[in-house]
């Protein structure tokens, strides 16, 4: 009945921006949504035609902007950009790193709001379509109630009220699901592109970490050989032409030195960042443990949603049922009531004689 998130809505397109909102007093300044970038995701749900822009921060939505035809992305320097949603009463601001990044979003922009107003073109179409067919449709007639099944067919619809409000509060239950489900699939597409970037950084640096420790094992190996040559110069106590040279050996042992330091430090940063690596690997196993627990809820909500229609449409069954009755009653006092004139008016002709 209803498919599972993957199908309801795909990430098509997505960016890492530093997001920005104006603020809502003067109009003017810009207030930071985000210490630092973000990844900024189109959506894309199939099943209703919608177009949405998703940006989640820790544990919060940051942007959740749905794409209509009237919204309109506008470039106001090299890398910044912004557009209004007027259903959230906001203005949107995205600060790119670069200006190549700032082109992407906005032509992704103006191709999804094309699609946007295709879709909404498609759906007024259909409408219009389905009114035209209700017109054209006969109209029941009004039903004839008696005192007898009148309190029957008002339990009856008291009934569908019911149920139809139960179905409702459902509904609303599995749309809060959509939303959170929404929000751990945009925090999945994020984990997963920074963890792409990390193993790509990670094997380049594997790869250059064996070239680095053949480049210290050569410096080593230099070095040790200048402080023999300064161990040497030293123990003979040469002058003058031997003290420039000593002087140069030992200005470029330092060089060497701090070049080896620098290089230690460098590895350090390579170890660090696989430590990160398997932080991230973490943070994404348990995201996509969440994003498993909000499915089976889904599940179940969607198994209750299928139960409630069941009782729903037994309860329509009970009330055509019930409106049988009431008109095969109607019909029977309409024959009671000519059966009951035509005795009057022999009664009447009786008196008359």
């Amino acid at each position: 009945m209803f498919p599972h998130h993957r199908e309801r809505e795909q990430p098509i397109f997505s960016a890492r921006a530093h997001v920005f909102q104006i603020d809502p007093t003067t109009k003017r300044n810009w207030i930071p949504a985000s210490k630092h970038a973000v990844t900024v995701s189109f959506f894309y749900d199939a099943n209703r035609n919608v177009y949405r822009i998703i940006s989640v921060g820790g544990t919060k939505a940051i942007i959740n902007c749905t794409v209509t035809p009237s919204m309109t992305f506008t470039k106001t320097s090299q890398k910044f950009g912004q557009w209004a949603d007027s259903r959230a009463n906001t203005v949107y601001g995205l600060g790119f790193a670069t200006e190549q990044q700032l082109h992407q979003f906005s032509d992704k922009f103006k191709e999804v709001k094309d699609a946007a107003r295709l879709a909404r073109e498609k759906s007024q179409d259909k409408e219009l379509a389905n009114t035209a067919l209700t017109i054209a449709a006969p109209q029941s007639p009004p039903v004839m109630c008696v005192n007898g099944p009148e309190d029957k067919l008002f339990r009856s619809q008291s009934a569908d009220i019911t149920l139809s409000s139960e179905k409702e509060r459902i509904k609303k239950m599995l749309s809060e699901g959509s939303i959170c489900e929404m929000n751990l699939e945009a925090e999945l597409f994020t984990l997963q592109d920074s963890n792409s970037k990390l193993v790509a950084a990670l094997h380049e640096a594997n790869a250059n970490v064996e070239q680095w420790k053949k480049q210290l094992a050569a410096y080593q190996e230099e070095t040790e050989r200048l402080r023999e040559q300064v161990a040497e110069l030293e123990a003979h106590g040469g002058q003058g032409p031997s003290d420039l040279l000593k002087d140069e050996l030992t200005q470029s042992l330092e060089e060497l030195e701090a070049l080896l330091k620098a290089k230690d430090e460098e590895i350090h940063i390579l170890q660090s960042k696989k430590a990160e690596y398997h932080e991230m690997e973490h943070d994404r196993d348990e995201a996509i443990h969440r994003l498993r627990e909000m499915e089976m809820r889904n599940s179940d909500l969607e198994r209750r949603i299928q139960n409630t229609e069941q009782n729903l449409s037994n309860s329509l069954e009970e009330r055509d049922r019930m409106d049988t009755e009431i008109q095969r009653a109607i019909e029977i006092l309409d024959i009671k009531i000519f059966d009951l004139n035509d005795l009057r008016q022999s009664l009447v002709k009786l008196i008359d004689k």
